[in-house]
């Protein structure tokens, strides 16, 4: 059997805006739920809904999308100058996580791994879900690891490729990393059993961006009328970490939702009026950001 092999090209879509008309860039790396080509690898009767930051892509009006390996589309697009420019995973983050190193793997997952580093299974490549139950039919090659390698490195060149555009043209660029989150904590999860706040704004305990984008963050929120904890359960990931870098005017910034405000959780359907609501909330706060200098 042909090991499954992800292509880098068709792995996620994006919008390149140029010239930018801000210094904003918005990516959604955990929204996918494409496993097609994968499924050897991917344990019997998975639902990659459960762990899946369902509609994150639609509540920031940026589907649908141009995919990258279009050409032709993605350079029209890009000629009309219009929208936010933004990078979203297709791919489950079941076959691989877009908001994690790639060498953060466990000796289960990749036994062939040289340096494995993680320890709850739930890494770069996934061994089990969030609610314990396994992820993996089998463990992955050096070379199933190695292409998912590639699929990750396209996507963050993506990312990196439209915050210098911005940063070129403004001095400085931003980046939203939008996610959604279960309204409470699971088994695999740090807060098991908790409940969590409606918002969750990640700054890598304000290293990953300006204080006063922090700020006008947790401040939109609140008077949009939901209630906000940063940095728990969750100071935001790879993303943020690798992207963010303020001293060089790079300011990035991740903002989980609690899935039950615009979706049921048990039947992995949107809530009309709590979907459109926050909705709303995140378009006017894009705005805001659009607007903001440090």
């Amino acid at each position: 059997m042909v090991p499954d092999v992800p292509d880098p090209e068709k792995s996620f879509r994006r919008r390149m805006v140029i010239p930018p008309r801000s210094a904003l860039v918005v990516s959604v790396p955990h929204a996918g739920t494409a496993t097609t080509g994968f499924e050897g690898s991917l344990a019997l009767g998975l639902d990659v809904r459960g762990d899946a930051d369902l509609f994150v892509e639609r509540l920031y009006d940026i589907a649908p999308l141009i995919e990258s390996h279009d050409l032709a589309h993605r350079d029209r697009d890009a000629a009309a100058g219009t929208g936010v420019p933004h990078v979203t995973a297709l791919l489950s983050r079941f076959v691989c996580d877009m908001n994690r190193d790639p060498n953060d793997v466990s000796r289960a997952a990749v036994p062939e791994h040289p340096t494995p580093r993680n320890a709850d299974g739930r890494g770069f490549v996934w061994a089990v879900t969030t609610t314990g139950a396994p992820a993996l039919a089998r463990p992955l090659t050096l070379k199933e690891w190695q292409a998912r390698r590639a699929v990750h490195a396209a996507y963050h060149d993506a990312i990196a490729q439209s915050l210098a555009r911005a940063r070129d043209r403004f001095g400085f660029a931003v980046l939203i990393d939008g996610h959604s989150m279960p309204s409470v904590g699971r088994a695999g999860h740090k807060d098991p059993g908790r409940a969590r706040a409606d918002i969750v704004p990640g700054d890598r305990d304000g290293t990953s961006c300006s204080p006063s984008l922090s700020d006008l963050v947790g401040n939109h929120f609140r008077t949009s009328g939901y209630s906000v904890a940063f940095n728990d359960p969750y100071k935001g990931g790879f993303i943020t970490t690798n992207h963010g870098r303020p001293a060089d005017g790079i300011h990035a910034i991740q903002i989980e939702a609690r899935r039950d405000l615009y979706m049921d959780e048990a039947t992995f359907t949107p809530r009309p009026n709590g979907f459109a609501r926050l909705q709303d909330t995140l378009r006017d706060l894009l705005t805001a950001v659009a607007a903001w200098k440090p």
